[in-house]
């Protein structure tokens, strides 16, 4: 990089009179000076900072040599104050010096003595006593830079801004055992930073942001007995059974911190973070019957005329069918279902409704739309995580256009029972239908569009049976989960008669991890994933994976190759000039064998455990696939491929 000052002119200070940063008043009793407000770094600003001028293309074990190198350029290294803060005081101090290799400035206290702690026993003295135990080298990270108008020491307040949120937000404690073979920035500091403004910018849903903080925890947690078990082996050279006992639990805590860190990047990818599921609203619980044992029906009319009331007591109010039910009124549909018990009915009358809020369905309740689907709209306003929440054992919804704007989640989350989605237009903003483990989704007769993730996601142990729809316009089609590391079966998959269409990326698209001899192929060519293809002949197709070391398939991947996807490699299954029936067999046919990997794998795990016989009805986890008619038309990069990771 160009470290001239010319270079720096629109990132700081060198040479601009006066200072381009703002200041702020640090909180508490005691009058400290006011300090640089650094803190409010824009996205682009801290990826150019590590990417231009601190990182580079380094090395996970380079990063602090890197660090040390970007500071002896712009660190300042005496000749400024700095108020040094820890989670029981904060004390105002002064830089005499900087130990740049190892990230520590020499400090002092500043005359007069000013310090705020939770404790009044932290005098002057005991303060010096905690200087000269650590030798007064205190941690950059540590210290906030006190605000100073000349503009001298803008470059030293950004610098420890960008070390602090770097060790805060970016660094975790494993990296630096990380294979050296891949660019650090590019592997773990861009994902990492762009989760972190997607979170602050309220573009991850909550649920997924407590459990990546809390998997985070665990990984820190389990890492730091994983260190203190091998630093306990590698200390002691006997060969006891106590060593022996520490190796195998290493192992497992090893094993246990891989499979956390693999979660952890799948969240930090934003190609695959919603490939990553979690259980979300698991304490909503159903109201069940009424204690009157009465049930209702709802209606929401937009505006109630005379003919209208006559038609719909005509068509769905009949005494025949009615007699002895109740009828409510609402204005809202979101009050309506609110108010709903088991086996309740809600009919929404023609209509354009917005609402401010999310369907929470936990009973088995049929929500309506009296007319035609464009007839009967419910808009979404407001930022939330979802629109339809529906964990109820039989739910069906019907006749609606449901429109989503400025979403997080997707348009509707089937996470427990059964949803039936019949006749309905859904305008999507991010990810469309996702159907979660142990749940099951019929949809047919539907329209879903929009879509900037997939717009059906199904996971492993679901059911999803797709009837005559149309899904279009979304980033991918169709995305089948079959992945995770828990014993969930595989999905069950139908679909019949569908149109796919004009799709930015797959028709279709099978997510599943690499498997070790496709990694060892991997290795042995010297590659970083494996690129496959099918072979078609006009009497039989081939649906096993070319090798690794085909030069075919290695050019059909590489043509194919996404560049925002660093460790994970989308794999093109080419199609080209197949009919539309060859097209539905071999997807079924390879999601099938997909399926059937995953049930010699789990058959193998329960021979290693001892367990020679096993009821095959009890552990089969084959996908159930039935593929048929279905028509893909005008998908930017086909109609099938397979995301590897």
């Amino acid at each position: 990089s160009d470290w001239s000052a010319d270079s720096w002119s629109d990132y700081g200070s060198r040479d601009k009179p006066g200072t381009t940063l703002g200041r702020t008043v640090p909180d508490g009793n005691v009058l400290f000076p006011d300090i640089f407000h650094t803190d409010h770094l824009l996205f682009y600003e801290r990826f150019r900072a590590y990417q231009d001028y601190i990182l580079a293309d380094c090395k996970a074990s380079e990063v602090k040599q890197f660090i040390a190198e970007y500071l002896g350029k712009v660190l300042e290294p005496s000749g400024w104050q700095a108020i040094w803060r820890t989670p029981v005081f904060e004390v105002l101090v002064g830089v005499v010096d900087v130990n740049f290799s190892a990230l520590k400035a020499v400090v002092q206290l500043s005359e007069p003595f000013l310090c705020e702690s939770q404790d009044s026993s932290f005098t002057m003295e005991c303060m010096q006593e905690l200087l000269e135990l650590k030798e007064h080298q205190i941690l950059l990270q540590e210290l906030w830079v006190v605000y100073d108008e000349s503009g001298e020491f803008d470059q030293t307040a950004l610098a420890i801004e960008h070390i602090r949120f770097f060790y805060q937000c970016i660094w975790r404690t494993w990296d630096e055992e990380e294979e050296d073979e891949f660019d650090y920035f590019v592997r773990c500091v861009e994902p990492r930073l762009r989760l972190h403004y997607d979170i602050l910018e309220h573009r991850v849903p909550s649920g997924l942001v407590v459990d990546y903080q809390n998997l985070l925890s665990q990984c820190e947690e389990l890492y730091e007995k994983f260190l203190n078990v091998r630093n306990s082996i590698s200390s002691n050279d006997s060969d006891s059974e106590a060593e022996n006992v520490s190796m195998v639990e290493g192992l497992k805590l090893y094993d246990q911190v891989e499979h956390l860190k693999q979660k952890l990047k799948l969240i930090e990818n934003p190609l695959l973070r919603y490939v990553f599921g979690y259980q979300k609203y698991g304490s909503l619980q159903a109201k069940g019957a009424r204690p009157t044992g009465a049930k209702v029906i709802h209606v929401v009319p937009w505006t109630m005329r005379v003919d209208l009331l006559h038609l719909l007591a005509r068509d769905k109010l009949c005494p025949e069918s009615c007699g002895g039910l109740e009828v409510q009124f609402h204005c809202d549909p979101l009050v309506a279902v609110n108010a709903c018990y088991e086996g309740d009915r809600v009919i929404i009358c023609p209509g354009h409704y917005v609402v401010d809020g999310v369907f929470c369905i936990a009973d088995s309740v049929e929500l309506e739309g009296y007319g035609l689907p464009d007839d009967v709209v419910i808009e979404k306003q407001g930022k939330g995580d979802n629109f339809f929440d529906c964990t109820g054992a039989n739910i069906k919804i019907s006749n609606l256009k449901l429109v989503q704007h400025d979403a997080v989640e997707g348009i509707l989350n089937v996470h427990h029972g059964k949803t039936t989605l019949e006749n309905c237009v859904l305008q999507c903003e991010t990810t469309g239908i996702t159907v979660r483990t142990s749940a099951e989704l019929l949809m047919k007769n539907s329209d879903l569009y929009g879509a900037k993730g997939a717009g059906v996601e199904i996971y492993p142990g679901s059911a999803c049976t797709l009837l005559h729809n149309g899904i279009h316009h979304c980033k991918e089609g169709i995305l089948v989960k079959n992945f995770l590391d828990e014993d969930y079966e595989a999905p069950k998959i139908t679909m019949v008669n569908n149109i796919i269409h004009n799709n930015e990326g797959y028709g279709v698209v099978l997510v599943r991890p690499t498997m070790p001899s496709e990694m060892k192929d991997a290795s042995a060519q010297g590659t970083k994933g494996i690129f496959l293809f099918l072979e078609e002949t006009p009497k039989t197709r081939n649906t096993q994976p070319a090798q690794a070391g085909d030069e075919t398939a290695c050019a059909e991947g590489s043509r194919q190759e996404q560049p925002g996807c660093v460790t994970d490699e989308l794999v093109l299954y080419n199609q080209a000039e197949t009919s539309e029936q060859t097209e539905n067999s071999e997807i079924a046919n390879v999601l099938g064998a997909a399926s059937a990997k995953k049930n010699q794998m789990h058959k193998k795990r329960l021979s290693e455990l001892g367990f020679t016989e096993a009821d095959d009805n009890l552990m089969s986890q084959e996908m159930f696939v039935s593929v048929e008619g279905n028509q893909f038309k005008w998908n930017g990069k086909g109609s099938f491929g397979i995301f590897l990771f």
